[in-house]
Order: C-alpha cells, then sequence, then structure tokens
C-alpha cells in the first residue's frame, strides 16, 4: 500500500532577528511614490554620476575586465585608496594587507562585526543610529549596548562620559559614525582624543562608519579614526565610492584596518560576498587619478544645504545644525503635535514632501519631535519641495 503524499507545508522558523520588519525607508519612499510626493527620505541623490565615470567603466567592460576580480579587490583600486587616505589623512595604509573594496558599505559593516564579535561580546552603539548596526551584532550572537547622543543648543553630540560608563569586561567594540546619519553632526579632533583615551590600553575595537566622509561643511576637516594612531592600530574604517561619486546604486565600498584585523575581515569577506564588480573597481581606479570630484564635494553640497536651510527660514520648522551628511533635521513642534512618524506620513501624503522620523533610529523609539530630510536632490526637485514646505 502506498503511504499518503504529505501535504505541502512550509517548516516554520525562529527568526534571527525578531525585532526586524520592513525598513523606515521602503516605508516612507513607497509612501512616496503612492502619494506622488517629493521624496526628500531616503538618502540617494536624484542627479547623475560624473559621465567620465561612467565612461571609464564602459572602457574597463570593453577591456575585458569582466570575470571575478582578486577577492581583496583589483591592486590598483586599492593602491589609489591608500594613497587617498594619505594624502587625506597622514595614515599609511599597505594597500595589499589592509585596503579590502565591498559590496558596499553596509556590507563592509556587517563582514567586520561578523569578523570579530563572538557570542556574548558587548558592542557599543550610539544612538540615533545607522539602521544596520544593531542588527549585524545580533547576526554575530554580540549583545547591543545603546548609548544616546545628547541634543543641545550646539546640536547632538556624544556624550563621553556616557560612553565609557557603558565599557564593560565584555566589551568587543565601539561603533562611530561620523559624519553623522541622521543627526548631520561631525565628530572634532577632541572626540577622537576622548575615544582614544576610552579604548587606550584595553582590548576593544573600533568601527569607524565614515562614508560621508567628503561631506564636511564650514571649512572644517572630516576628523577621521585613521588621524589618530592610538584609534587607527585597533579600527576598522569604512567608506563609500556610492555616497562620493552619487552611484549609490553601484554599492561599492571598502575597509581599512590594521592586517591583523583585515586578515580576520578577510575571513569573512571571502565567504559572504567573495569579490565585488570587477569593471567598476577599474573604472574607479581610473577616476580617482583625478582627486578634484571628492575635494569639491564639501561645497557641492554645502551649496545645496545653505539654498534649503535658506528656504526654511521662513517656515515654522527649527533647523539643527547640519555640519555633515547630506541630512538636514527639524523640530517640527510649532507646527504639528503628532509623533514622528505620523508627522512623517501627514507630512508625505498631505503636504507632498517625504521625510524620516529620528525616532526610526533608536533600538526603543524616543520622540523628540524631529524629522530628518535629504538635500542630494537636484535644484528644481528641491525648489519644489521647499514650495509645498514654506507653507508650514
Amino acid at each position: 500500500m502506498n503511504s499518503p503524499i504529505p501535504h505541502a507545508v512550509t517548516p516554520s522558523l525562529t527568526t534571527r532577528l525578531p525585532a526586524v520588519g520592513t525598513t523606515i525607508f521602503t516605508r516612507m519612499s513607497a509612501l512616496a511614490a503612492q502619494h506622488g510626493a517629493v521624496n526628500l527620505g531616503q538618502g540617494f541623490p536624484d542627479f547623475a554620476c560624473d559621465a567620465r565615470l561612467v565612461d571609464l567603466v564602459a572602457e574597463a567592460m570593453r577591456a575585458g575586465h569582466n570575470q571575478y576580480p582578486p577577492m581583496t579587490g583589483t591592486p590598483a583600486l586599492r593602491r589609489a585608496i591608500a594613497d587617498k587616505i594619505g594624502a587625506l589623512y597622514g595614515h599609511a595604509y599597505d594597500a595589499d594587507a589592509e585596503i579590502t573594496v565591498t559590496a558596499g558599505a553596509t556590507q563592509a559593516l556587517t563582514t567586520a562585526l561578523l569578523a570579530v564579535v563572538h557570542p556574548g561580546d558587548e558592542v557599543i552603539v550610539i544612538e540615533p543610529a545607522y539602521d544596520s548596526y544593531m542588527p549585524a551584532v545580533e547576526l554575530a550572537g554580540g549583545v547591543v549596548v545603546p548609548v544616546q547622543m545628547v541634543l543641545d543648543d550646539a546640536g547632538y553630540r556624544v556624550p563621553w562620559e556616557r560612553i565609557a560608563a557603558a565599557v564593560s569586561p565584555r566589551t568587543r567594540l565601539i561603533v562611530v559614525n561620523s559624519p553623522h546619519n541622521p543627526t548631520g553632526s561631525v565628530l572634532r579632533e577632541a572626540d577622537l582624543e576622548a575615544l582614544a583615551a576610552i579604548v587606550g590600553g584595553t582590548q576593544i575595537l573600533v568601527l569607524s562608519d565614515e562614508v560621508y566622509e567628503h561631506m564636511v561643511y564650514d571649512g572644517q576637516p572630516h576628523a577621521s579614526v585613521s588621524r589618530h594612531p592610538v584609534l587607527a592600530a585597533r579600527s576598522f574604517v569604512v567608506s563609500s565610492f556610492g555616497k562620493t561619486y552619487h552611484t549609490t546604486g553601484w554599492k561599492i565600498g571598502y575597509v581599512a584596518a590594521p592586517a591583523p584585523l583585515m586578515t580576520e575581515f578577510r575571513k569573512v569577506h571571502q565567504y559572504n560576498v567573495f569579490s565585488v564588480n570587477a569593471p567598476m573597481q577599474h573604472g574607479i581606479a581610473a577616476y580617482m587619478a583625478d582627486p578634484a570630484p571628492y575635494l569639491e564635494l564639501p561645497a557641492f553640497y554645502q551649496r545645496k544645504r545653505d539654498l534649503f536651510r535658506a528656504g526654511l527660514a521662513g517656515s515654522r520648522f527649527e533647523l539643527l545644525p547640519a555640519d555633515g551628511t547630506y541630512f538636514q533635521c527639524v523640530r517640527y513642534g510649532a507646527i504639528s503635535p503628532l509623533p514622528e512618524a505620523a508627522f512623517a506620513e501627514w507630512l508625505t501624503t498631505d503636504i507632498g514632501v517625504a521625510a524620516i522620523p529620528v525616532s526610526a533610529f533608536y533600538r526603543q523609539p524616543k520622540e523628540s519631535g524631529i524629522v530628518r530630510f535629504c538635500f542630494a536632490k537636484r535644484d528644481e526637485t528641491l525648489a519644489l519641495a521647499l514650495e509645498r514646505l514654506a507653507s508650514l
């Protein structure tokens, strides 16, 4: 007798990330599309990258660079990255042993955490925080220790005394982000000294997310942890060509770290992505021969920042400082008593401009009456958004 054929049933799962759902960026972008709103929510440009860069990538394709590149990245690109860091920040990374090209910055961040965080290790994350940090820590089996930034008249700042108090014998790593998404704040040299005082003489590592490194305004230098010998000796430094060259969809980034850390990073990297788009690597390497595109980026985005801030000056929004990134945070308490997520939805559906609630960047949503706009848009896009927002 034949056994009955079992029903087709998908086995049940225990989720690895029980607190994770659809991101606020996906939800707000979908809402913006549904209502024809100007999307100042998700952080990407609506203008084209340099045609020269596209041509260089196309030339690399025609030259036959269409197969697997080296796992660590093409030599020319790794050398160009090391040269740039040396010129800007004064730290000499070995292009062969200490630079790896990644499939965007998020892959670099996640790979670094998976490489060094063991089950039970604690990782200090500064809130509000980019949304990939905490899930990546949890996937590694680590324990997130959140410490909230302080907001005062000078804007958002890191309370280093609270960071120091959060350190325990189980602390493995501290995640820092400057220029900071979502707040637009930047670390200064004094911040690097404060961080070095906390980690110096310990086994604590640092993961420094510096994807907006070329978007620091008002003549201020970018305080990369690469500048500080104590920090550089224990840090993974992550950056993104997507942010620098207006090519977020290409998903090309890199990480720089001392050779012992990079050895562990590459052990994970080779199995979660192996290698990264070959013709784009060759094209970017050739494009980097001219430093002007990234050296001119602060002025390019500062003009957009100032344009956007001037357009909101007559509204009831309260502008917070925007010292870096391409984000502007605003208080809206004079406009509405709504919680942040509800206000962002109302702004999208009724006013026609999408924003992101800053509360979404906390483990436990924190209501501060603040939303974030992205000004990495064409002038005409910003003008349309400002026309709609000015009525508020």
